[in-house]
């Protein structure tokens, strides 16, 4: 049994959220500057360009990549042999109230109704695994609004097949438009149900750009989507162009017999996550 203090669990936190707002990964740093050659539209190459050199910008002089700094999600695997001493939930929501103030990070979290801004940032939305092990692996994806309001969920009756499928997903693209802030990442979850596909999706922006899904069958969907996606002409920043989608991931699970369920979530071009192991 090992014990990991709740105050690392915080200092983890913290820098994560900083880092995540910063430092954009080097698989969707490297995305936007390929697609540079292969974009067809001047202004659109254009558009690409910015973003490297905002992207530059914010690695340099360690400022937020974008103003709005997201929601918190935090992805946590515990390992069954650690002991946390004190609360783990406390720790990872302070840790995000001192990264997003210590970080001048823009605080998003607010009431539903009267939107009053609660300050911090916090809580942060946290998913939990017990995993084998004695470490503490920490992912912390900060979501912003504009991508996260153009995601969609539809419960299909199986009968639509993976036709149905894929007209959904470029369908919710296509309606997005410009309001995800294009290239854009696809996640998709198929399967599961009315909360797990939504959660395969979320999972599926973590994947590393370029990485290939070890089910050929889903490997297929994904080239298929992003063509398709790719060809509806939105563009970088929505002003046109063919290169819409930067990359498309899909996860699945098994599901029930009668239902078809199909998330699909989309992420900016300012595609954050960083992750640490304890």
């Amino acid at each position: 049994m090992r014990t990991i203090l709740a105050e690392t669990i915080e200092k983890a936190v913290a820098k994560l959220s900083m880092d995540a707002c910063y430092f954009l990964g080097e698989d969707v740093y490297c995305a936007l500057k390929h697609s540079i050659e292969r974009e067809k539209s001047p202004t659109g190459r254009d558009i690409l360009g910015q973003l490297v050199q905002n992207a530059e910008i914010a690695r340099e002089e360690e400022v937020a990549i974008c103003q709005d700094c997201g929601l918190a999600v935090i992805f946590a695997e515990v390992g069954q042999d650690v002991h946390i001493e004190g609360d783990f939930e406390q720790a990872v929501n302070d840790g995000v109230i001192m990264g997003y103030e210590d970080g001048y990070l823009r605080k998003s979290t607010c009431t539903p109704f009267t939107r009053k801004n609660y300050g911090n940032n916090a809580p942060a939305i946290l998913h939990v695994r017990l995993v084998p092990g004695d470490q503490i692996k920490l992912t912390l994806a900060p979501k912003g609004g504009g991508s996260e309001n153009m995601s969609a969920m539809k419960m299909f009756a199986p009968a639509v097949g993976r036709k149905g499928v894929v007209d959904f997903v470029v369908g919710t693209v296509r309606a997005a438009g410009p309001n995800p802030c294009p290239p854009i990442v696809v996640g998709v979850g198929i399967g599961g149900n009315f909360e797990k596909a939504p959660l395969l999706a979320k999972q599926a922006l973590l994947r590393e750009i370029g990485s290939i899904n070890e089910d050929e069958t889903m490997a297929q969907l994904e080239q298929e989507l992003l063509e398709r996606i790719n060809a509806l002409g939105i563009g970088p920043g929505g002003l046109g162009g063919t290169t819409t989608a930067l990359a498309v991931h899909v996860e699945s699970a098994p599901c029930h017999i009668a239902s078809l369920p199909v998330a699909v979530n989309l992420n900016c071009h300012a595609a954050r996550h960083k992750t640490v192991v304890l």
